[in-house]
């Protein structure tokens, strides 16, 4: 169940911060409800995913390296925001820093 709670935690994290980008500094104040709702629901799952007994450092790695590399592809497709390959490069590092807290 963990790996489910913390899947549903990254794409509630991931719709928050999309909100949130959306709100455009909180100027289109229809965009608070989603993101307000969406990173409740995110630390809510990760919280769960943490209590059955995933690793807090495993879990806030993954959900925190997968949402910062969709985020970065998302604003890329939807906002057309740079992804140059420096960029690419450190999502590798990170993604690849991860990996190795979780098999360390």
């Amino acid at each position: 169940m963990s790996w489910l709670y913390l899947s549903f935690s990254i794409i509630s994290e991931i719709i928050g911060t999309l909100s949130l980008r959306a709100s455009d500094g909180f100027r289109k104040k229809i965009w608070i409800l989603p993101l307000t709702v969406f990173y409740a629901l995110a630390f809510f799952f990760l919280a769960l995913t943490i209590a059955e007994g995933m690793p807090v450092a495993v879990a806030y790695g993954i959900w925190s390296a997968i949402g910062v590399a969709l985020i970065a592809l998302l604003g890329r497709i939807i906002w057309k925001e740079p992804l140059i390959p420096r960029m690419i490069v450190g999502l590798v590092l990170i993604m690849v820093g991860v990996l190795l807290v979780e098999i360390g």
